[in-house]
């Protein structure tokens, strides 16, 4: 690199570019989804016609997948079952008009989660809106979705409470106080290292977990005081906090000295590496276990914006032979009651 450019007015200018990128590729997927699923309901609502009124019969499903399989070799989403997707979604909406425009604001996937999982409409409009509105991965959407998010917040007095709202400004509100790793692969014993050095090699699963609006930084991130040099363990852009958020890891149980040092990883990242236009950094602290009045008392004179959250990574060879070495209902083993 030509020694006439500060290295760390590059690396602003570096981030600033990445986070450009990030936001046109954001764009430009949002246009393409819309275009996909303003296809597919006119495909649905053209076999609807085909089936229902003109009376071709249900055979024109498997055969229309057949050949448009074979006339876009490259293109996936023509299979008979995902005709039958959208026939069946053509056929809903058509009935809610006002419902229409927020289809075309979540990924088809999304949209046929809804449509399959849900019974009633006003079901329906509730994850169809929400999920818009907070951008929720697949993942998200078929917890909440398990969760009866849609029924417990009918239920209650303030509802929102209960949203998990990733538009908001507030740090906190963007984790969660439990995290699933189990797609890391892990088993134990494993290091902070390797828990590291996992997550960084399994980003595109970490994010689904973590949320999509992070952008990756670094592992072991340099930020020098004085003469000595600090790692973060993981660093990562938040687009909608517009603000770096911290990641550290521990394979044991929280302990109050975490907190402290997270406080001054996070003033650092504000004096060395923050822009003017990017809000204070936040941190993650991720323990295997914790103690939540422990937690209570060291976040109490806490001045910077932190969540303490724990994980859980399932040996899932090890669950397997658990479940085999089940016994059998005796009813089964018996043959018999």
């Amino acid at each position: 690199m030509n020694n006439l450019i500060p290295q760390k007015h590059y690396k602003d200018f570096l981030n600033e570019v990445v986070i450009a990128v990030k936001n046109s590729q954001h764009k430009a997927y949002q246009a393409v989804n819309q275009q996909l699923v303003e296809l597919y309901w006119s495909i649905g609502k053209q076999l609807h016609e085909k089936i229902e009124v003109a009376k071709w019969g249900e055979s024109i499903v498997e055969k229309l997948s057949l050949d448009l399989q074979r006339e876009f070799p490259g293109i996936k989403g023509f299979s008979e079952r995902n005709l039958w997707n959208m026939k069946k979604f053509s056929e809903f909406y058509a009935d809610f008009p006002k419902l229409q425009p927020v289809v075309a604001e979540i990924s088809w996937t999304n949209n046929v989660i809804i449509l399959n999982r849900t019974k009633s409409a006003a079901e329906k409009e509730f994850y169809l809106k929400t999920c818009a509105n907070e951008r929720w991965s697949k993942r998200e959407l078929e917890k909440q979705i398990d969760n009866c998010l849609a029924q417990k917040w009918a239920g209650s007095d303030n509802g929102n409470k209960l949203i998990p709202h990733t538009k908001e400004k507030d740090p906190s509100a963007h984790f969660r106080d439990e995290y699933n790793l189990d797609f890391l692969g892990l088993k134990e014993p494993f290091a902070e290292k390797d828990l590291r050095k996992a997550i960084v090699h399994n980003l595109r699963d970490f994010f689904l977990e973590f949320g999509k609006h992070l952008t990756f930084v670094g592992e072991e991130y340099p930020v020098t005081i004085g003469d000595t040099d600090f790692k973060v363990d993981l660093l990562f852009f938040h687009r909608v906090l517009q603000a770096l958020i911290a990641v550290e890891l521990k394979v044991g149980k929280f302990k109050p000295e975490y907190v402290g040092k997270m406080q001054f990883y996070l003033a650092a990242l504000d004096k060395k590496l923050k822009l003017e236009h990017e809000n204070p950094s936040a941190g993650l602290i991720l323990c295997k276990t914790k103690d939540d009045e422990i937690v209570e008392i060291a976040m109490s004179k806490s001045i910077s914006s932190m969540r303490i959250a724990t994980y859980e990574i399932i040996d899932q060879k090890l669950l397997e032979r658990k479940i085999h070495s089940l016994p059998l209902p005796a009813e089964e083993t018996n043959g018999k009651k």
